[in-house]
């Protein structure tokens, strides 16, 4: 009898057909295959889901901050000088001084607290996400005169649209006899953005920078410089030319430390649902114990036939093989294609259960994000099948290998 061959797997589709009397291994069987998909299934939309948090933050967090932050604490006087050398360094794509002040806004009935970020118009047009990302508006006046962008949140919140004036008041204003005064001005929107996430659409206010020095009582002086790299992962190494290139006294943090909670939150939440959502494979693996044990005892007779008439123990072990492969195997490719497909569409699955149950899934506030992202992995979904197969066949092997041993002269007897 050939290995593996059409005997082999016509006796194993046979054993997959339930008959009558043996519905009990058929709901078991039945149980084993949608535990093994619903398991690989939540496992790929999961990972996808947090890889698309990951990627989404980051590359939106990182396209407005910059990948290392450069402080001093005589606020760099001639910043502009020091952008130009730090532009120099290898690796770095951008160096874009700024200024960062806290204030209070208000608008047409609307009120917030706004974050005021002073840069040059050339470094504003050098910031494609935000560029890419206008919904009203267009940054050809930027800089040329009073006028702030904003976010499309913050627009919400104050009630203006493009023309409009946002009065904002700060209370570091400049300093009289009397003692330091609140400043207080008018600036028009010129355009409006909104990259997809609030922590940003609805708190950001980008101003020029001489306004926003004027604003904020900082002379020329900077709060930092930005610097934008081609290799965000090596950021040891890019400090330390920084570093060597400024020749003075500096203060430099990278987008990992400025960005801790998050990296580190979405780094262990991806790893303990992975470890989680594993264990559900396995339990539904376990299943596939009990299905092949209890079918093992059902065809202990047919066992005992064929190796009467001439089976091997390897025959008989290889066809119990193929009917649990063939479950885990089933599981594991209908769990791949269900998880593909809904996280390919999670972000209409999410509209159309808010749209159909009038129920807000997805909370922007909470989760940074307007939408919900998926990134699949091809290395994260291929190690999935892995360890689901490799979980199948392991628990395939036991009842396999019992009905491979049965002593044929026994099992008759029994009957």
């Amino acid at each position: 009898m050939t290995p593996f061959g059409a005997l082999e797997w016509s006796i194993a589709r046979r054993y997959l057909r339930a008959r009558r009397r043996e519905r009990a291994i058929s709901v078991v069987s039945s149980l084993s295959i949608t535990g093994i998909v619903l398991g690989v299934a939540a496992l790929i939309i999961v990972m996808s889901v947090m890889n698309g948090f990951r990627t989404e933050l980051f590359s939106r967090i990182l396209g407005i901050s910059g990948h290392v932050v450069v402080q001093a604490a005589d606020g760099m006087p001639g910043y502009d000088g020091l952008a130009d050398t730090l532009e120099g360094v290898d690796g770095v794509t951008r160096a874009v001084p700024y200024v960062l002040g806290q204030a209070y806004a208000t608008g047409n009935g609307g009120a917030s607290g706004v974050l005021l970020r002073g840069v040059s118009k050339r470094n504003m047009e050098r910031t494609p996400l935000l560029e890419k990302h206008l919904v009203a508006g267009s940054l050809d006046e930027f800089g040329e005169g009073k006028g702030m962008v904003i976010g499309a949140g913050l627009a919400r919140s104050l009630g203006v649209t493009i023309g409009d004036k946002v009065t904002v008041m700060t209370q570091d204003g400049p300093v009289t006899p009397f003692g330091q005064t609140p400043q207080i001005d008018n600036y028009p929107v010129l355009a409006i953005f909104d990259v997809g996430m609030s922590q940003v659409d609805g708190t950001i206010a980008y101003l020029p920078i001489a306004e926003a020095q004027l604003f904020l009582n900082m002379d020329e002086r900077a709060t930092g410089i930005e610097i934008f790299s081609e290799t965000p992962d090596d950021m040891d190494a890019l400090k330390a030319a920084i570093a060597r290139a400024a020749d003075r006294p500096l203060y430099l943090s990278d987008w990992r430390q400025n960005n801790r909670a998050y990296y580190t939150a979405l780094t262990v939440e991806r790893n303990v649902m992975f470890i989680i959502l594993t264990l559900i494979v396995l339990v539904a693996s376990m299943n596939v114990i009990s299905s092949m044990t209890m079918l093992v005892n059902e065809k202990t007779p047919d066992i005992a036939i064929m190796r009467t008439i001439g089976a091997s123990r390897g025959t008989v072990l290889r066809v119990f093989l193929m009917v649990g492969l063939t479950i885990g195997v089933g599981g594991t490719l209908i769990g791949l294609a269900l998880g593909t497909l809904i996280a390919v569409n999670i972000e209409a699955i999410r509209q159309a259960i808010t749209t159909i149950f009038n129920i807000q899934l997805f909370p922007p506030e909470l989760y940074y994000l307007t939408q919900i992202p998926s990134d699949i992995s091809s290395t994260q979904t291929a190690m999935v099948v892995l360890i689901s197969l490799i979980l199948a066949l392991i628990a395939t092997v036991p009842p396999a290998w019992k009905a491979a041993a049965t002593d044929p002269v026994e099992a008759l007897k029994a009957e």
